[in-house]
C-alpha cells in the first residue's frame, strides 16, 4: 500500500489539578505527498494525497472531469520517476487495483507521478493555468465548473433514480464508516468515503485520504474500473462536510444519495437540488438534516 503513515517525535503536554505532565514520545501521522497525474506524458493536475490506490484516484478524477465512464476507457497506468530521478524514468506498469511496492522509498522512483493511458479517441479534459496549477488536499476542484456546466456534462441522471433508503439505515452508516477506517485509528488525521447499497446497507468499498475529495475519487475510481457506473441505488457516505465538489463527483458518477456527518455548503445544496441528488447532513446518532430530495428517505 505504500507510505500510508509516518512516525514523528512529539512532546505531549497534559494539564491536571495536581499539575502538568510533559513527556516525549513517538506519534503516528498520516502521510501527505503530491501526486502528479499525467495523460500519455502530458501533465494534467497535481493533488496532495495519502499514497495508496493512486490508480483509483486518477480514474475517479477522470470520471469527475467527464472523461471516462467505463473501465474500458482506462487502459493502463505507470508510476514514473519524480524530481531528482530524471522525471521520466519508468516504474512498474500497474494493473487495475495494484499498488507500488512497499520498498518504493529505497528506489529512485518516488511513486508520486502517475502516467495514465486512455482508450484511443477519448478527449482529454480542458486545462488552463488556473485549473492545472495546483490542487490542495482541502480544495478539490474549486471553481472548476458551475452548476449549469455540471448539469450539461454529467452523463447520468440521478434525478431519475427511484431508489429509497430507510432513515435508520442512513443513520447507521457513519458508524460503519468509522469502523472501517484502519489508518484513522492510527493517526486520527484522515477523511474517509464509502459506498453502500441503499437498500441492504452492504459496504461496497471504503477509502481513506488526507483530502476528502481524494477519498471520494478513490471510491468512484474503484467503481469505474469495476465497470459499475452509474452507481444507481447507492449511498455515498463521507466523514466530513458535504462540499460542492463532493456533490459534483457524486452526480458525475450517478450516485443518488450523499450522506455526510457534518454540514453542507450552500453551493452543495444548490447543486444537489438542481441535479436531483438526495443530500443529508449532520447524520449523527438519531437525527439528520435532509437538504434536497427528502422523499427518498423513508421514515
Amino acid at each position: 500500500m505504500g507510505r500510508l503513515t509516518a512516525r514523528s517525535p512529539i512532546t505531549r503536554i497534559a494539564l491536571a489539578d495536581e499539575g502538568a505532565t510533559v513527556r516525549r514520545r513517538a506519534d503516528t501521522l498520516a502521510v501527505e505527498e503530491p501526486l502528479e497525474i499525467r495523460l500519455s506524458g502530458t501533465p494534467l493536475t497535481v493533488t496532495m494525497r495519502t499514497p495508496g490506490h493512486d490508480v483509483e484516484l486518477a480514474a475517479g478524477f477522470l470520471v469527475s472531469e467527464s472523461v471516462i465512464t467505463t473501465g474500458g476507457d482506462f487502459l493502463s497506468a505507470i508510476h514514473c520517476g519524480g524530481p531528482g530521478t530524471g522525471g521520466g524514468s519508468p516504474g512498474a506498469l500497474l494493473t487495475i487495483g495494484s499498488e507500488p511496492p512497499a520498498s518504493a522509498l529505497s528506489t529512485g522512483n518516488t511513486y508520486n507521478v502517475l502516467d495514465v493511458t486512455l482508450r484511443p479517441g477519448l478527449e482529454p479534459p480542458v486545462t488552463d493555468i488556473a485549473r492545472n496549477f495546483y490542487t490542495t488536499s482541502s480544495c478539490g476542484v474549486c471553481g472548476a465548473a458551475s452548476i449549469e456546466a455540471i448539469e450539461k456534462t454529467s452523463r447520468f441522471d440521478v434525478a431519475a433514480d427511484a431508489v429509497t433508503a430507510d432513515a435508520a439505515l442512513l443513520l447507521s452508516l457513519p458508524d460503519k464508516l468509522r469502523e472501517g477506517q484502519a489508518v484513522f485509528e492510527k493517526t486520527g488525521g484522515l477523511h474517509a468515503a464509502a459506498l453502500f447499497d441503499a437498500v441492504s446497507g452492504e459496504l461496497l468499498v471504503l477509502r481513506e485520504d488526507v483530502g476528502r475529495h481524494n477519498a471520494v475519487d478513490k471510491v468512484i475510481g474503484w467503481a469505474v474500473l469495476e465497470d459499475r457506473l452509474p452507481l444507481s441505488g447507492t449511498v455515498l457516505q463521507v466523514s466530513g462536510r458535504a462540499s460542492f465538489e463532493l456533490v459534483q463527483k457524486a452526480v458525475m458518477a450517478g450516485i443518488p444519495i450523499l450522506s455526510a456527518v457534518s454540514a453542507p455548503s450552500s453551493l452543495a445544496v444548490e447543486l444537489a437540488a438542481a441535479s436531483g441528488l438526495t443530500l443529508a447532513g449532520f447524520v449523527r446518532g438519531t437525527s439528520m438534516n435532509v437538504y434536497a430530495r427528502p422523499e427518498r428517505v423513508l421514515v
